[in-house]
């Protein structure tokens, strides 16, 4: 009984949604991480940065990821 009360098209945007909502957080947690292990920047800025993904997390990453240069030794 329970397999009709949620179709298949159902189950497919629930796992779509899932998969984007893992997708958004693994970013997040990713900028973070790289953010603390960045040694281009003092602690204040990565006191900052962290305060800016933390409080604007989808923008927050975006600006990371534009901003942070790509060639830096970690």
């Amino acid at each position: 009984m329970l397999a009709y009360d949620y179709p298949l098209l159902g189950v497919f945007w629930t796992l779509v949604l899932a998969s984007l909502f893992f997708l958004v957080i693994f970013t997040i947690v990713w900028a973070l991480f790289d953010n603390f292990r960045r040694k281009d920047h003092s602690g204040l800025a990565k006191a900052v940065w962290f305060l800016f993904i933390l409080f604007l997390p989808l923008f927050g990453v975006f600006v990371y990821l534009i901003a942070r240069p790509a060639d830096v030794d970690a």
